[in-house]
């Protein structure tokens, strides 16, 4: 009985070690030695693919970079951006909280000395599968995604992933991200605590996450976003009453009065503008004529390509399709049938759920006490710091700190207010991508989340 007791255990020890060898190899076969053209590093990077779903073939594409002094001490933060179909590799990593930045020809990086990995281990996942790497072998995956299947899919990467890499089993976890992240974000949230609540031994310790110039709330977000339009001069008089007047923001489909009313504003008065950064420099180069989609609650409407550098979403498109750092990545492993994108226009047309107001979202993540914290970009006019003011006020959240100045690096880098339960705060002279055009300010914001204190008031 002794010896069979003893031979149980032994199996049993024998399979341990080999998982934690298969995931210890798989791991290490996910190693960056180095990107092409990068800039002398301390910290280690991994990147490769997380199967999500066998059945139709569904894998997500991950980076990570882990933090640049003493990682196995550090949280553990997910980014996440949004679209609904864009990179979290384009933007995230490349223009706004990564280490690296991508120089004009596409051949070379530099560091980002406001680099969010000072303070966290970054991850950054491309969500859902037929964003940026991340592939599925069923076709029809690409025009039936989501909201629910995305946060499933995000959910079931992070199970997966942390087996891969067990050192971040029980470690502080955050999410963060923006724009159609605003869904992306506290979804997922919301997924970790019911897997946790259900789990016998929950591994992932998510503390909670921060969001910037989120989708929140269909009708307040149209409403605040359509008021600052009018209060920042860049639609008449007219145009404001008539889009007010056409539109019905609870509506699940919009009139065609009231697309007319929007498509004449954005195409007779808004001019030539980055709508992303109302108050910046448009680029001038050939490549960004191309159009991409912006969402005004279910619409969507036409729009010209810009980013900030003002290009810089050009330049990612330039060295992530180079076969060197794509090989370096261990990423397009299957041959994708398709340049690699900053956004997915196939996903964004094809958007199937999308959760009306996530209100009722942040209210459960609330009340199980989660740290969360909204973040809004002044000069935005997409998701902008209006549309968010007008959302959160409907939370009805009892004020714990009122209104006042934040400040980095001895200037205003904003205002803030405290409420039992959610921080919100704005960045001064930050667009939508807020990292990208406020940096210093970003880092602030962000360690100052992470440490669970206010912002500054001197």
């Amino acid at each position: 009985m002794a010896s069979q007791r003893n031979n149980f255990f032994f199996f049993l020890l024998f399979s341990l070690i080999c998982i934690i060898d298969a995931a210890t190899n798989h791991r290490e076969l996910d190693r960056i030695s180095a990107l092409p053209g990068q800039p002398p590093v301390s910290f280690s990077q991994f990147s490769g693919y997380v199967t999500v779903n066998e059945q139709h073939g569904r894998a997500l594409f991950y980076w990570l970079t882990e933090a640049t002094t003493d990682p196995e001490k550090k949280p553990l933060v997910l980014w996440l951006n949004g679209g609904p179909g864009c990179s979290s590799i384009a933007y995230g990593a490349s223009e706004e909280i990564g280490p690296f930045r991508i120089n004009k020809t596409g051949l070379s990086l530099y560091l980002n000395k406001y680099s969010w990995n000072r303070e966290a281990n970054l991850l950054f996942l491309e969500s859902p599968a037929g964003v940026g790497f991340s592939f599925t072998n069923t076709s029809s995956d690409l025009k039936d995604s989501g909201d629910e299947r995305t946060a499933q899919d995000s959910l079931n990467f992070l199970i997966r992933w942390i087996s891969r890499f067990p050192q971040y089993k029980n470690r502080d976890f955050y999410i963060s991200g923006e724009s159609y992240a605003g869904h992306y974000v506290p979804q997922l949230a919301k997924k970790i605590s019911e897997y946790n609540k259900a789990s016998s031994k929950p591994f992932i310790n998510l503390k909670g996450f921060i969001v910037g110039n989120a989708v929140t709330d269909n009708y307040y977000d149209s409403i605040g976003t359509v008021t600052y339009w009018w209060s920042h001069s860049m639609i008449s008089d007219r145009s404001y009453r008539s889009i007010l007047s056409h539109c019905n923001f609870t509506a699940s489909k919009t009139s065609p009065s009231c697309d007319r009313a929007v498509s004449y504003a954005m195409n007779q008065e808004f001019g030539d503008i980055d709508q992303y950064s109302i108050y910046t420099p448009s680029c001038m180069s050939p490549s960004s004529k191309t159009t991409t989609s912006i969402r005004l609650k279910n619409t969507l409407l036409r729009r010209r390509v810009f980013g900030y550098d003002p290009c810089t979403e050009n330049y990612a498109e330039k060295y992530y399709n180079r076969p060197d750092v794509q090989k370096a990545m261990h990423a397009n492993s299957t041959g994708i049938p398709y340049k690699w994108t900053a956004c997915s226009d196939v996903l964004i047309k094809n958007w199937k759920d999308s959760q009306f107001s996530m209100l009722s979202t942040y209210k459960e993540l609330i009340a199980v006490g989660m740290r969360i914290w909204v973040f809004s970009g002044d000069t935005d006019s997409v998701v902008p710091v209006t549309a968010t003011r007008f959302s959160l006020n409907h939370l009805n959240l009892t004020i714990t700190t009122r209104w006042y100045p934040w400040y980095s690096g001895g200037q205003v880098g904003g205002w803030t207010e405290v409420y039992k339960g959610l921080t919100f705060a704005t960045v001064r002279g930050a667009g939508h991508e807020v990292p990208l055009f406020q940096p210093k300010r970003a880092f602030t914001l962000f360690r100052s989340f992470l440490s669970g204190r206010e912002l500054p008031k001197s």
